[in-house]
């Protein structure tokens, strides 16, 4: 009994923070291209893409999506803020050396 009074207290005193990461700011910007998106259509280079419009923002929908799961994936693998915005930073610029490679 003793021992779960003081495992409440310690939870009481310690309330759970929430904790910004490099992939937070990654999911936020493909949620909010994907809705820019649905609402304005796809217009790259000046040629409207009327068509295409929806399936390009579901694909950013689905990028946000994944990129959200990732960032839960890591945050469970490194505790410590610090070592994961190491490791996100990482993931990141990995994945646009990749995409500039095959570009």
């Amino acid at each position: 009994m003793a021992e779960q009074n003081d495992l409440q207290r310690k939870n009481d005193t310690n309330p759970v923070k929430f904790r910004i990461s490099p992939l937070n700011f990654a999911t936020a910007f493909f949620f909010i291209l994907a809705g820019y998106i649905f609402i304005y259509g796809a217009k790259f280079t000046g040629i409207a893409y009327d068509r295409l419009s929806g399936t390009i923002g579901w694909i950013f929908l689905l990028f946000g999506l994944v990129v959200s799961f990732l960032d839960i994936i890591f945050r469970n693998f490194f505790p410590e803020t610090k070592k994961l915005w190491i490791v996100e930073l990482s993931f990141i610029t990995l994945v646009l050396i990749i995409f500039f490679l095959v570009k």
